[in-house]
């Protein structure tokens, strides 16, 4: 149970087995706020199978703001080549409407911060939309910088069963 300096009512905890009901109804939030509801195929099953079980891929702390679950950040890690390092890599952040621009999509970030830094991380990351100014303004104000020069590719469904069976 940790409490964030200047917001005394908010406390980030690891998520367990218990939240994967949250942890979806967070995610398909996430979904509609990105305008990619229709994507969303990930089960309770799916999550409690990923996050929860021994082979675990990715790791989940919920925000509460006075007892109450108001956002999330989903992670897992990655790894530098170049600095011989892991890193982390934020594949979700997110905060109820209400409750943004008070502090506590930033307070997730720093959580997640500090863990890379305790695990000897060199570096961490994410992606954002590119028309979602609010979200770029919030993480340039923070410190972040812009990766130009890169292009995510992705390969899902059909098209990664296909490259798997060439």
């Amino acid at each position: 149970m940790s409490f964030w300096g200047s917001l005394p009512d908010f406390e980030i905890r690891q998520a367990t087995i218990d939240d994967v009901p949250l942890i979806l109804c967070f995610i398909k939030k996430l979904a509609h706020y990105e305008r990619l509801a229709h994507e969303v195929v990930a089960t309770e099953e799916s999550l409690r199978e990923t996050l929860f079980s021994s082979g675990k891929t990715a790791e989940v702390a919920i925000g509460y703001f006075q007892s109450k679950p108001i956002g999330l950040v989903l992670f897992f890690h990655n790894y530098s080549t170049f600095l011989g390092r892991p890193g982390l890599y934020i594949e979700d952040l997110f905060v109820d409407e209400p409750y943004r621009r008070r502090g506590f999509g930033a307070a997730l970030l720093r959580y997640v911060a500090r863990l890379a830094i305790e695990r000897n991380c060199g570096r961490l990351e994410w992606s954002v939309l590119d028309w979602n100014k609010p979200a770029v303004d919030f993480y340039t104000k923070l410190g972040a910088v812009p990766m130009n020069g890169w292009t995510v590719f992705r390969v899902t469904g059909e098209s990664l069963a296909n490259l798997a069976a060439q």
